[in-house]
C-alpha cells in the first residue's frame, strides 16, 4: 500500500487526520499509510466462523515519537470506540488479499482480518 494513492490523502486532508490521530495519541508524528475504508471481523473458534465487529471506518498506519514507534487505528464510523493497536512483536501479521490478518497478545484466542473494502 502506498500511502499517498492508497488514502489519497494530501496537504491540508492529511494533516487534518493527522490531528484527529493526535488527539488520541499525543505521541503520533507521522501517517505512513491509509485505507479509506476497513471492516473488522473477529473469529469465533467455538462457532468456528468470522462475525463481524461494530468497528468500521479509515485505517491508519502510523509512527510514534515514543515506544511503541509504530501502530494502526481503525476511525470508527459506526460508534465513538476506535480500534487501536501498538505495532509490537507480539503482534502477528498476515496479508491474504485482499484481508490484512492479525492476532495480538491480548486477543490470543481471536484473530481479526482487516478488510478493505471498494465503495
Amino acid at each position: 500500500m502506498a500511502a499517498v494513492a492508497a488514502g489519497g490523502l494530501v496537504g491540508k486532508g492529511r494533516d487534518i487526520s493527522l490531528a484527529a490521530l493526535q488527539r488520541h495519541d499525543p505521541y503520533i508524528n507521522r501517517i505512513v499509510d491509509v485505507a479509506s475504508q476497513v471492516a473488522l471481523y473477529t473469529f469465533g473458534h467455538r462457532a468456528n466462523e468470522w462475525e463481524k465487529t461494530d468497528v468500521e471506518g479509515t485505517l491508519f498506519v502510523y509512527t510514534r515519537s515514543a515506544s511503541p514507534k509504530h501502530g494502526f487505528t481503525i476511525m470508527n464510523r459506526l460508534s465513538m470506540e476506535n480500534r487501536t493497536e501498538p505495532i509490537t512483536k507480539d503482534l502477528d501479521f498476515q496479508l491474504q488479499d485482499p484481508f490484512l490478518l492479525y492476532r495480538n497478545a491480548r486477543y490470543e484466542e481471536t484473530e481479526t482480518p482487516v478488510r478493505r473494502q471498494t465503495v
